[in-house]
């Protein structure tokens, strides 16, 4: 039974088995007739059974194959034929449990976004360094932000175990963002996070390894176009801030712009005090 019901909770769960697996148990009673021992072999057997007969022997498996078995017997043994025909029982009943599942459910169903899962992705051998980092810095930033656990083969071949689909994606893009990069367009918008400040601006984190310059003179657009005398009176390391990109120059570098909706700099409109500009 507990076979079975892991099975049928695996599918509706959405985990990809490679089939399904059902188990039965035999029982075994014997007596001497007319100086012969004699034995019926009992299929799907109950506790009285079990206590009173000579074997309880559980037999699981999928349609094509057994997979475990575990024997207990009271008896000192028990002939091969025997076995081999309570084998053959067990796998009549198999085949019949596994067809009243398959009704209930043959295929997995949808993964709920809650299920842990253990996913793949593959990078160029060459982009292994990038996504490890100088000291694992790297790997280890993703990890933290995502909470997924990654490890990486010399083959490039990536694993990523998460609690569920959302952290599970989260790692992946930030992968793929490295050693799959997407190259980015005039006009994209992204939600970063400013990763430093300085006199003239501050530099803002698109995805790892992709980071943009917001002018001061952008910046002065999420305070109503006031002054910005210090930078760290708008924005604080850390801070989630909607940007566009606004300019890519021939080396790559990207000039970011604030998009006018901006919400997310509210601490630093919070905090900023207009007074000298009075």
């Amino acid at each position: 039974g507990s076979v079975c019901a892991s099975t049928l909770s695996m599918l509706n769960a959405g985990v990809p088995l490679r089939a399904p697996v059902a188990g039965i148990a035999m029982g075994l009673v014997s007596d001497t007739v007319d100086g012969e021992t004699r034995y019926a072999a009992m299929t799907d057997i109950l506790g009285a059974e079990d206590a009173y007969g000579d074997m309880d022997f559980k037999v699981a498996g999928t349609s094509e194959f057994v997979t475990a078995i575990q024997l207990d017997t009271k008896l000192d043994g028990i002939p091969a034929s025997v076995l081999a025909g309570a084998l053959d029982q067990a796998k009549a009943a198999r085949l019949h449990i596994l067809d009243v599942m398959a009704q209930a459910i043959s295929e997995p169903d949808e993964m709920s976004e809650f299920a842990p899962r253990i996913i793949t992705v593959r990078v160029p051998v060459d982009k292994i360094g990038e996504v490890i980092g100088p000291k694992g810095k790297m790997i280890n930033q993703i990890q933290d932000d995502t909470g997924a656990d990654i490890s990486i083969e010399d083959d490039g071949t990536v694993f990523i175990g998460a609690v569920d689909g959302p952290s599970a994606e989260a790692a992946r893009a930030a992968i793929n963002a490295i050693a799959n990069p997407h190259m980015p367009e005039v006009g994209e918008r992204f939600v970063g996070t400013v990763v430093k400040t300085v006199a003239f601006g501050a530099f803002i984190s698109l995805s790892p390894g992709k980071d943009g310059l917001l002018h001061i003179s952008q910046i002065r657009k999420l305070v109503g176009g006031k002054r910005v005398e210090n930078v760290e009176d708008v924005l604080a390391v850390g801070q989630k801030v909607q940007v566009q990109i606004g300019e890519i120059d021939p080396r790559g570098k990207l000039s970011l712009e604030v998009v006018e909706d901006n919400n997310a700099a509210t601490a630093g409109d919070d905090s900023y005090d207009d007074s000298d500009d009075e």
